[in-house]
């Protein structure tokens, strides 16, 4: 339980953190709730019509035909079996038409919800990022913070086009379907159902195996990307320090971490839908067994030929959606992956500290003029302490005055204007411009009236 309960904690987290940002579209939600009902409803109709069109055609007097049907269709119309046919055929046209509709519909709005949180979602991400202290980007490779803000927000995505709402839609289609095969014949419907306990631990290891793999999937993605961006980035020192032979052997084997994974859940895809077309062809297979007995002993009467005909419609539209339904839980599991690493970055509180804009001394929108006077007071900093760049350095520039800082590589030149800039906080000493703390400026004034000429 202790291995568990922290994870099914985390996702649950996760979860209720990704589902906050649908309350401005809950229309979409609401809507695909309410079609995934509906639709669900109307699922086992096809194969009832279908039942009571061949009952009928076969003058099986003992169809329990349901009562709104007896209302839809007048006396005449049931007494004749070849213009009863042609009416409820066209209700089934009907029927397929309103349900055609209804699941554009539902699609749509499923996709259309995703797509909305995930744009919020981005901007949401790419603003933190934009906010970070400068000091992760120096230990986050770029390629990670990529794959956080397009791959990983798009794994998201698919917890709506194809996670939780299509789930429950086809839970909800599995629970008619059986709902009405007990209606019809609860005997012959328990017979069918002998198989669906290997079906259940069938889709448990498919779930397991596929889940794994994913996970190294996403960790490998992440290393591409990573590793992608670094290298091309720094390609010049690749090929100056004639390195290419060795990152290719580096990349090689993130690549093939990938390969691996991905190679592993097709496997598992390989494995599982074979055993779920056997043990649909095993329930089919005690369906006709059962007939077949029961035949033995009773002459097979004309209203099991409509029932047959309606439960072999019936399991196939069951084993549709479970075909499915272990990868679409592992499609959230992989959307809950990604969000932990997307809330990661977001709970990052590496940023720049500033004061509230009531405390500041020049705050953001104020006409204010910096002169440019630059004073430096003992100030120490460490990209990574304790190991400072600047040790107690104290100078100061008067405005108009030009000064020159020259000394070697790594000395600190880059370092002095990225502090007056404030991309990085110093630990100690303090910075005045124009006799203000630097602290006490509104960061945006501050770098809004700094040109500067980087050296690329």
């Amino acid at each position: 339980m202790s291995d568990k309960s922290p994870k099914t904690r985390l996702d649950l987290k996760v979860f209720t953190r990704v589902y906050g940002f649908v309350k401005p579209y809950r229309k979409f939600f609401y809507v695909a709730l309410v079609l995934s009902i509906l639709l669900a409803a109307i699922s086992p109709l096809r194969g009832l019509l279908i039942q009571f069109t061949i009952d009928k055609g076969l003058k099986n007097e003992s169809s329990r035909i349901p009562v709104w049907l007896n209302d839809w269709f007048d006396a005449v119309s049931q007494s004749d079996a070849v213009r009863f046919i042609i009416l409820i055929s066209i209700l089934q046209i009907g029927i397929l038409l309103i349900e055609t509709l209804m699941r554009f519909v539902f699609t749509f709005s499923t996709a259309s919800l995703g797509q909305h949180v995930i744009k919020d979602l981005r901007n949401t991400v790419y603003r933190k990022i934009l906010g970070l202290n400068l000091r992760q980007f120096d230990k986050t490779p770029i390629g990670t913070l990529t794959t956080r803000t397009i791959n990983d927000i798009e794994s998201i995505n698919e917890i709506f086009s194809d996670g939780l709402i299509p789930i429950i839609a086809d839970l909800l289609t599995v629970f008619f379907i059986l709902g009405t095969m007990f209606w019809v014949d609860w005997q012959l419907t328990l017979i069918c159902l002998i198989p669906f306990p290997f079906m259940a631990v069938a889709t448990y290891y498919f779930k397991e195996s596929v889940n794994r793999s994913f996970t190294v999937v996403r960790n490998a993605v992440s290393k591409l990307n990573a590793f992608a961006q670094e290298h091309l980035t720094g390609m010049q020192l690749v090929q100056a320090f004639a390195a290419e032979d060795k990152e290719f052997r580096k990349f090689d084997k993130i690549n093939k971490e990938h390969k691996d994974a991905n190679v592993r859940a097709i496997f598992a895809y390989s494995i599982f839908f074979p055993i779920v077309e056997i043990i649909l062809a095993v329930s089919l297979g005690l369906l006709v067994w059962w007939v077949a007995m029961h035949a033995v002993h009773n002459p097979l009467e004309t209203g099991m030929v409509g029932k047959i005909t309606a439960f072999i419609l019936f399991l196939n539209q069951i084993f549709r959606p479970l075909r499915f339904i272990a990868d679409k839980f592992n499609v959230i599991q992989m959307g809950m992956i990604a969000g932990e690493r997307v809330f990661k970055v977001l709970d990052n509180e590496d940023v720049l500290p500033q004061k509230p804009q009531k405390e500041l001394k020049i705050k953001s929108g104020d006409n204010v003029r910096i002169k440019g006077s630059i004073v430096f007071e003992n100030v120490h900093f460490a990209y990574n302490p304790p190991n400072d760049v600047l040790k107690g350095v104290s100078f100061s520039v008067k405005p108009g005055q030009s000064l020159a800082i020259v000394g070697s590589t790594g000395s600190g030149k880059t370092t002095i204007i990225s502090l007056i800039n404030r991309l990085y906080q110093h630990q100690r000493g303090h910075i005045l411009v124009d006799g203000i703390n630097i602290e006490d400026i509104d960061v945006g004034v501050l770098r809004s009236s700094i040109g500067v000429v980087l050296q690329d």
